[in-house]
Parts: structure tokens; sequence; C-alpha cells
């Protein structure tokens, strides 16, 4: 992945496929479409999963909400939802296991009644992941559910349906999807915005005309066929292909808030089945911390960063603490997130929470354009595998999709217990390595091997966590990290964990990316009060309604 080298391949060279957007769909149709034989460029106007792909909830699963809405109101496409997202579940473990793992989900219930209906709608919940290994679901007693999350209010709880899941570490595991398609053969570039296109006489698109956000510098991509996978910004592309088409996406905004690990006290999550706007919200372990989520609400200006405000951190809270022996205070807030769904919808009356989370493949027939709208994180290869099957009709051609088996990048020759010969190869201490292997699989070893050669790249960023400075120029070199918020939000995800402690590791930070990028000392400056500002207007959002 080395940016340059990218970026003189997309302006010299022609293309068969130009995927625009490099989220989890985007990256997974590149990743697909190379390993189908396809001459394939992947940009991107921000960083890799800057936007939807790194805000999810980080959960793989078939959605159970989805399951209850199915057999409450006899929706057939809901259950479709829930079996093609099981049917993945397990692919998306296996295919990244340093990144992606089975989580274990409490849902406390009031009543011997309550436990019932759980316990049946969770076993129906079993019964569609056919394909997979992951426990079965339990009803556990009162002093069982105690014992694994011990901050619950004993004298609420009748008994809990415990079950499971996967839980997946979003923004690093998209990029796996994008190293993994750049060794097989993509060109990949972050920060190329597009501002329009090349055209055959007939009024097809030929080319995507972008720009270097970084440089300034103009792109004329040459691609035989464009694929839109901007996920809520897809309108926006569709419409600069053609503008005749109408707009398809209803974008949602989703948020989640940050708290201290002991809120839970446990590495078990929890399913809160009643809220006051008929969703469900989880409260998840998640990096040392705990994050609960999500709120769903209609979002009209897309060009604005979904934010956190006071309203929805008191409704997370309002949820969650009926639950707790101690109820949580919105001053232990470490951070928050928002995020975009890209949701299809034909009815402008319909409520966002009652979308489905389908996906589908447009063809333009006027520009050539083809886009995969709506969807979400747990089916991303499915998604990416309808999409490029509609390339391969574009070029009469008929590709196996193999995706299904693609161990992806770090994923290849890891153990569970690679941390331990890190440890011993590079006299590192035990959470480091842990750490290490969690974010970077086998890969890991690279970032050992950076500190042989200077030892003080073994140094932690802030002392009580474990990232080390040899992260920071290993993701510049090999993960095409370019902005600060690059490495602290997307590479290691300290943005969405700490707040303060982003700011901490700031001066570090860009002292380190300063010298692997060759930044001036202006331009340091900048690059440091450009994300400071960002992340002090985060914490001050969240402080006002």
């Amino acid at each position: 992945m080395n940016r340059p080298e990218s970026l003189k391949k997309l302006k010299s060279e022609e293309f068969d496929i130009c995927i625009i957007g490099a989220g989890a769909s985007g990256a997974g149709c590149a990743l697909d479409a190379v390993l189908r034989g396809y001459k394939v460029a992947l940009i991107d106007k921000k960083d890799f999963a800057s936007e939807t792909s790194s805000r999810s909830t980080k959960l793989i699963h078939g959605g159970v909400r989805y399951l209850e809405q199915a057999f409450k109101k006899l929706d057939f496409a809901q259950l479709k939802q829930v079996r093609h997202g099981l049917e993945e579940r397990h692919i998306v473990l296996k295919n990244a296991p340093h990144l992606a793992r089975p989580l274990a989900l409490m849902t406390p219930v009031a009543s011997w009644v309550e436990g019932l209906y759980f316990k049946i709608g969770l076993q129906i919940y079993d019964a569609f992941a056919t394909n997979d290994t992951l426990p079965k679901s339990k009803w556990l007693t009162k002093k069982e559910v105690l014992a694994k999350i011990p901050t619950l209010d004993s004298k609420k709880l009748h008994s809990g349906v415990l079950y499971y899941d996967g839980q997946l570490d979003d923004a690093r595991y998209c990029l796996a999807i994008v190293q993994s398609a750049a060794e097989a053969g993509a060109a990949v570039a972050n920060y190329m915005e597009v501002s329009g296109f090349g055209r055959s006489p007939s009024g097809k698109l030929n080319a995507v005309e972008a720009i270097d956000t970084r440089s300034g510098e103009r792109y004329a991509i040459k691609a035989k066929l464009v694929i839109n996978c901007t996920g809520p910004f897809a309108d926006q592309i569709r419409l600069l292909a053609n503008p005749a088409l109408t707009e398809r996406l209803r974008p949602s905004k989703g948020v989640h808030v940050v708290l201290p690990a002991a809120t839970l006290n446990s590495e078990y999550a929890m399913l809160i089945p009643k809220t006051s706007d008929g969703r469900v919200v989880f409260a998840i372990p998640f990096e040392g911390a705990t994050m609960i989520g999500t709120t769903d609400t209609d979002y009209k200006d897309v060009t604005s960063e979904p934010t956190l405000n006071e309203e929805e951190k008191r409704y997370l809270a309002d949820t969650l603490n009926p639950y707790l022996a101690k109820p949580i205070r919105l001053e232990e807030l470490k951070s928050g997130f928002g995020g975009l769904r890209p949701l299809l919808s034909a009815d402008p009356g319909k409520s966002t929470k009652s979308l489905v989370r389908d996906h589908e493949v447009e063809t333009d027939e006027k520009s050539g354009l083809i886009s995969l709208l709506g969807g979400k994180w747990t089916t991303y290869r499915l998604m990416a595998k309808d999409t490029i099957d509609e390339a391969d009709l574009f070029f009469s051609k008929t590709n196996t999709c193999t995706t299904d088996s693609c161990i992806l990048a770090g994923g290849e020759n890891y153990s569970f217990d690679l941390w331990k010969k890190l440890a011993v190869a590079y006299k590192l201490p035990d959470n480091i390595c842990q750490h290490l292997t969690r974010k970077y699989g086998s890969r890991a070893d690279y970032i050992g091997q950076l500190t042989l050669d200077n030892n003080s790249l073994k140094d932690r960023l802030l002392d009580h966590l474990p990232y080390i400075r040899a992260e920071v120029v290993y993701t510049v070199r090999e993960e095409m990290a370019v902005t600060l918020r690059d490495f602290f939000a997307r590479r290691i995800r300290l943005e969405i964990t700490g707040w303060l402690e982003t700011l901490s590791a700031l001066p570090v930070v860009a002292d380190l990316m300063a010298r692997e990028l060759g930044w001036s000392d202006d331009q340091k400056q900048n690059e440091i009060s450009h994300y400071a500002d960002l992340i002090q207007k985060f914490i001050s959002d969240a402080k006002s309604a």
C-alpha cells in the first residue's frame, strides 16, 4: 500500500473497473474484482473506512431485532436479511481471525414470561445459523447472570438469556480488505475526491475525474466500468453521473457513547431489548472501554459529520441505567461517535428504524454507472459478490467469486498465542504484544522488527495504554496513514475510546508522522491544530443540546 506508486498508476494506466468509495462494500468489491482477474482502481475522498464503515456497533450479526420484526409483522424481507447475515457471519469471523471474534451477549429479563419469550426467539435465531460453530443460546439463572456481569441491579433481575454473535474492529477489518486487494494487484488511494466523469460519445462513463485533496493535483482515471460504493453519499455520485435519476437513500444517524470499562466490568456484552423508541441498544466491551449504542434518527445534511449531542447522550444513558446497580453519570463519558446508515426507501413517510438493511445493485442504462445501495457490515462480502456479478455481465464473462475463502491481510498463518512469540523475540510487555496481534495479526512481527532498528520505537504513546511509537511508523509506511486522524481514529481506534487520551498523545504522534511524511514545522503545527480543534468540537457538541 504505497500511495505515490498508486497515484502514478491512477494517472498513467487504464483500468477495467474504477470503484468509488473504500468502505467495507467498496473494498469488498475491489478484492472480489481483482481476484476475478479484473484490473481495478479503488479510491475514496477521505481515508479508508472513514465514514459509515468505521462507526458501526462493531457487531457481526444476523440481527435479533430483524428476526423479531419478521415474525411480528410477517415480513419476509426481514427474515431474508437475518438469514443472509447469519450465513455471512462465520465467513467474516473466519477470514480475519485477528480482527473478528465471537462475542457473548446477555439479555437481562425481569420475569420468567419475558425469559421464555427471549429464549424461544434466540433459539430460532440459533436455528438460522446452520453453518457456524458459535455456542447456542442459554437461559441463565440470576446468580449465573450476576457472576458474568456483576454491575447489574440484582433487585430488578429475574434471569438472563445468553447468546452469541461476532465482534469486529470495523475500521481495521476494512483496511485488511483494502490491503488484500492492493496486494492482489489493485491500485488503491485515499484522499481522492471525485469531481466529475469522462464520457464516451454515447454518454457512457469512461473516466473518473478526481482531485488528490492532499496535493490539489487533478487526475482522470480511465476505466471501462465505474462502480459507486459510497454508502450514504451514493445519491451524490448517481446524480453526478446522471442528473435525471431520482434519489434512493434515506440516511439515518446512529450514535454511540463510550464509557469506562467498569460500567459493565465484564467481557460479556448486553442487549437491552426495551427502549423508548422500540429499538434495541447494545452495551459492548471494546478496546478497554464500554460502548453503548445506537440511536436512529433521520439525517438530512450528509455533508456534515454527525456528532454526539446532549439529548443522544441522555437517551443512551437512560436506556442502560435501569439495568445497573449504580447508574452511570454523563460526566464519565470518555468519547462518542456518530455514523450514517445508507438506508434504502421508496416511502418518505416510513420511519428509519423500520427500514430493512438490505442492499440493491442498480445499473444506470444512460451512464453505465453501477451503484451498490444499502446493506450492512455483516453482509459486505455478499453485497460485493452481487455487484461484481453485475460487472461480469457488463464484460460478458462468467467468473467465480472466491472471497468466501480469502484470508485477509494479517490473518495468514495467524495463531492466538502469537503474542507470546512477540514478547520473547522483541522483549515487549505482554499487553503490548496482545494488542499488536489483535490489531495486525501475523504482521505484528513487522512492527517488532522496527523496534530492533530503533529502540525508542518501543516507547508507549501513553503510559497506561498498549500503543507504541513503532505503530505510527508502520501505519504510515505500510497502511497509507497520511493524517493524524487516520492514525488515531482508524489505525489504533483511540479517538473513539478516549478523546482526552487522543489529545495527550497528539504531539509525539505528530512528530513521528512529520518525520515519515516530510512535513515542515508549519505543516505539522497545522495538522496538530486542525485535529485538536476537531476533538475539542466533539467534546463541546457532546456537552450541548
